[in-house]
């Protein structure tokens, strides 16, 4: 089992700037590839505080620039506030500048209040999502493309330069529904996933949804791999995991208001709303705990067949807190699955 780093930008007070969080970052995917992570995963998200990262591909290539041998993923770039014509050539061009370490995760978008601003509101875009990514997926394989869809009509072109690999970058789906994942499975791409919440029995149907394809492709599914998101960071004691906590909780209220609630922004700033989720709950969801305890939750995860850890460690804790956890995890916890 291979670890991520999730590099989720989340900004909890406009004093600390933006330019110093992308410092931040930038520290923690070059010690990621130090500490041997798999990969850094780049969220994109607009407009709002949480996950704040408009421009994944941009970072992608500074981060390439200083590091070795992380592969770096974008978890996830949101299709259909794009137009493929355009991204074709940017996604191309960021493979080229990476050394090819990119992997494409795509999604259709996850905030309603984001996604309306943007032009495509949520409930509309999963059929522009689905040809976005068949128009995509075209015009990185091949030549003289032309289009007549819903969404896309173009005349013959050919998206300038041409892919270092046949087909571009490997190409990741964020999708959560089991049957979601095995259809996405069979079209060949890399999955990418969470427990929503912890919840143990979606993730046994996610992994049996992606498992199911994967053998039914037999000799052309054996590359794919399956990646499962989940927030975690090393503790010292109870102490030190209580105050872990009550950072995540204050994300997480934030989180909930854009994800699942009204969508209350005002600034650019999401407003920390009450939360349903009691703080047990929330420590039950997510992997905030000591090295030994992290490796009994991890060997679940392993015995059951995931691929990829991405892990989310950016909720708010101090930089020099989160860096101590990147370490620490590779020192700690990494030796029991590589």
């Amino acid at each position: 089992m291979q670890f991520c780093q999730q590099l989720s930008a989340y900004l909890s007070s406009k004093e600390y700037t933006g330019y110093q969080l992308y410092q931040d970052m930038f520290e923690q995917a070059v010690l990621s590839d130090q500490c041997g992570y798999d990969s850094v995963a780049l969220t994109e998200h607009h407009l709002i505080n949480i996950l704040m990262m408009p421009a994944p591909l941009q970072f992608a290539v500074k981060i390439a620039t200083a590091t070795k041998n992380i592969k770096i993923i974008t978890a996830v770039g949101v299709l259909p506030i794009h137009d493929m014509r355009i991204y074709a050539g940017e996604v191309i061009a960021a493979q080229m500048f990476t050394g090819d370490r990119l992997i494409l995760g795509v999604g259709r978008g996850a905030f309603s209040c984001e996604m309306a601003l943007l032009g495509s509101p949520l409930e509309e875009s999963r059929d522009k999502f689905n040809e976005s990514l068949d128009v995509l997926t075209t015009l990185l394989s091949k030549e003289e493309v032309s289009w007549r869809g819903d969404f896309y009509n173009f005349d013959s072109l050919t998206v300038m330069p041409r892919p270092m690999t046949e087909n571009g970058p490997p190409i990741m789906m964020a999708v959560l529904n089991p049957e979601g994942i095995y259809a996405c499975t069979k079209r060949g791409f890399h999955i990418m996933t969470t427990p929503l919440a912890g919840n143990h029995q979606l993730m046994l149907d996610q992994v049996d949804g992606f498992n199911r394809a994967k053998n039914e492709m037999g000799e052309t599914g054996k590359d794919l791999t399956l990646s499962l998101s989940r927030g975690a960071f090393i503790v010292n004691n109870e102490s030190d995991k209580r105050a872990k906590l009550e950072w995540a909780y204050e994300y997480f209220a934030r989180f909930d208001n854009v994800f699942t609630g009204p969508g209350i922004v005002k600034n650019g700033m999401i407003e920390i709303l009450p939360r349903k989720q009691t703080m047990k709950e929330l420590a039950d969801s997510l992997l905030i705990c000591t090295p030994e305890e992290m490796i009994d939750q991890l060997s679940v995860y392993s015995e059951i067949g995931i691929d990829r850890m991405i892990l989310n460690m950016n909720f708010g804790a101090s930089h020099e807190d989160t860096m101590e956890s990147i370490q620490r995890f590779s020192e700690e916890v990494m030796p029991h699955f590589n």
